[in-house]
């Protein structure tokens, strides 16, 4: 009986376990049913050690034009070359098989990765940018043979420059975004946005929207197939101010000379831009592609900083330039008349010191306008101590000296013209009334930025509206070009014609009368301008130097033209350039190609010899401490 119950029990289980073995084999055959036929390809491409990858598209940047629209910079395409560490297995492995591929220091490799470690891993990291197409073989060999798995290369646009860095320091250049903009949010890592110049003030405009691309690639990393992609959007395209005949003929002009320099050109009108230079420049298609730590470091430690924008960053005493504030400071404060004269024998005395003028014989008695021709020190002298220097910043500073421009390009910075005010707040001195006497003449504690020199031309030229210059003209945003709105002016003075024609007067006869202009005369055109020669050092300093090394004086010219309807203005700075008058030669190239534009006819090629004057001033200037200029 009990044997009986026994077997049954058995039985009994053996039949559960048998139930549950036949349920557990009919799920298993249909899960393999399933595996294997409704998601066959899916499960294929895993088994085949498939993965999907989404790859960045990066936007171009918009393309930039002149005023005429000529093209001025491009996008060419390159090869990136990243390592995606999410499809890495062993990244110290890929780091090491990497910098062998591309023939560059391991440590610099591994110093990029390090730096982004901390940013997600999906993400990308950009190790090289444009790669040369022997860097992007390498790495392509080893990708197939399974190496380099994890290593992505990529097409992508890079910005074009023009050739032989024209126009560097406007148009600026592009670099990736700072780890400061990726950690605030403002960027992703691998951006590529504007670093100085228009790409930078500009940058929102022409950094464009990147797209993406999700694909399927194989275990060595090849793509088998496109799942999806968004395309990326092309920034906006922008025309500038800038007249791309002018600004060549600024280089070519500089080219012929062994000066570096600066060189603003606008439209007085309201205030375009037409050429701006500034001198030594840089490649700014070094940074398109990665500047490299050497160049990088060459760039920064170059003595002749180039860098550095000489338009709006460098600082320099105006020397005889700025005489014309001075003159009409003292026209409008009712101090003289234009016929005022003054008696220069060569040189004059105030508080018990001499200082000598530009022509050891003297000028005779000699009124404003001719005052102005001939650059005579002693008349300037002896109005800037009738003046006094608080009424000199007041007129120097409404006509756009000593303050910012306000230009659209980034680090502009403020010259001087100094006051009573300035003296006792900033050094908590007070101002002498012989400090006057050099301020009078450009020196002493004056300096300007080229990029105001050529502010104050354009207010004497459109007759008082302190314009701010600007390089902006015209947006395509995709639906046409729109035109910018034009930067309101900073100031208007109210200068009495008659007051302002004596100073006009004066600067039409330095180049077509008996100046020191006459170098830039274009015939028929009527070139108003002022040469200046400032010194760098004080006589007694530069005789006890041991070499004359970078002491040579800065040679200035300013211009308006035509005297009586101006349509172009602007400054061009030598430095050492040792006289105005090599300035001004510098200037008749670019006024000879602005007006041969104007007439249509053939534009001048550009100058190989200006006949630059290279004689030492120094030997006429006797003793003198006064900083005296041309």
């Amino acid at each position: 009986m009990v044997a009986t119950e026994d077997r049954r029990r058995v039985g009994s289980r053996l039949q559960i376990l048998q139930t549950l073995l036949f349920v557990v084999f009919a799920i298993l055959g249909l899960c393999f049913w399933v595996l294997q036929i409704v998601q066959h390809e899916k499960f294929e491409e895993m088994a085949e050690n498939n993965h999907q990858r989404t790859l960045a598209l990066r936007a171009p940047r918009g393309i930039v034009f002149d005023r005429d629209m000529q093209v001025l910079v491009v996008n060419r395409h390159s090869y990136s070359i990243s390592i995606d560490r999410e499809h890495t297995k062993d990244l110290d492995h890929t780091i090491q098989l990497l910098a062998a591929a591309l023939k560059v220091p391991e440590a610099s490799v591994r110093e990029i990765v390090d730096r982004h470690r901390r940013e997600p891993a999906y993400r990308p990291i950009t190790i090289l940018q444009d790669a040369s197409l022997a860097q992007v073989a390498a790495v392509s060999a080893r990708r197939l043979d399974t190496e380099l798995q994890g290593v992505v290369i990529m097409e992508v646009p890079t910005r074009q420059y023009p050739a032989e860095s024209m126009a560097a320091h406007l148009f600026g250049y592009v670099g990736e975004v700072s780890d400061r903009d990726v950690a605030d949010g403002a960027a992703k890592s691998g951006d590529i946005v504007g670093q100085s110049g228009i790409e930078k003030i500009y940058n929102q405009l022409l950094m464009g929207t990147d797209g993406a691309r999700r694909v399927v690639v194989n275990s060595v990393g090849r793509e088998i197939r496109t799942l999806d992609e968004e395309s990326p959007v092309e920034g906006r395209r922008v025309q500038l101010t800038i007249d791309l005949d002018l600004q060549k003929a600024v280089d070519d002009a500089f080219k012929a000379t062994p000066f570096n320099g600066a060189a603003v050109i606008l439209q007085p009108k309201d205030g375009a831009v037409l050429a701006l230079t500034s001198l030594p420049a840089y490649d700014p298609n070094a940074f398109a592609a990665g500047i490299d730590r050497a160049t990088w470091a060459s760039l920064n430690t170059d003595e002749l900083r180039p860098l550095s924008d000489r338009a709006i960053q460098g600082r320099y005493s105006p020397g005889s330039t700025f005489k014309m504030a001075v003159a009409l400071a003292a026209l409008e404060e009712g101090i003289v008349t234009p016929d005022f004269k003054v008696y220069c024998p060569g040189h004059a005395n105030f508080y018990g010191r001499e200082f000598k003028c530009s022509a050891a014989g003297g000028h005779g008695a000699i009124d404003m306008r001719h005052a102005i021709e001939k650059s005579c020190d002693v008349y300037f002298y002896t109005v800037g101590n009738m003046l006094g220097v608080d009424k000199i910043n007041k007129w120097a500073t409404l006509l756009g000296l000593g303050v910012k421009s306000g230009i659209d390009l980034p680090n502009e910075v403020q010259g001087l013209v100094p006051s009573t005010e300035w003296k006792r707040e900033k050094l908590g001195q007070k101002w002498y009334a012989g400090e006057t006497i050099s301020v009078a003449i450009g020196q002493g504690q004056v300096s300007v930025t080229p990029v105001s020199l050529a502010v104050y031309m354009a207010t004497l030229a459109n007759g008082g509206t302190r314009v701010t210059p600007h390089l902006l003209k015209a947006i395509d945003d995709g639906n046409g070009w729109t035109p910018a709105p034009t930067p309101p002016p900073q100031s208007t003075i109210d200068i009495d014609p008659e007051k302002l024609q004596a100073i006009r007067d004066g600067m039409w006869m330095v180049v077509n009368g008996a100046g020191t202009g006459g170098t830039a005369r274009i015939a028929g055109r009527d070139v108003s301008g002022k040469t200046g020669t400032a010194q760098v050092i004080s006589n007694t300093g530069r005789a006890q130097a041991r070499t004359t090394k970078n002491l040579r004086d800065h040679g200035w010219f300013v211009f308006f033209a035509p005297r009586d309807n101006p349509q172009i203005a602007g400054v061009v700075f030598a430095e050492h350039g040792i006289h105005g008058g090599n300035a001004a030669r510098i200037a008749h190239h670019i006024l000879d190609t602005f007006f041969a534009k104007q007439d249509g006819r053939p534009l001048p090629p550009p100058p190989t010899d200006l006949h630059l004057d290279m004689s030492d001033p120094m030997a006429r200037r006797q003793g003198t401490e006064s900083g005296r200029a041309e």
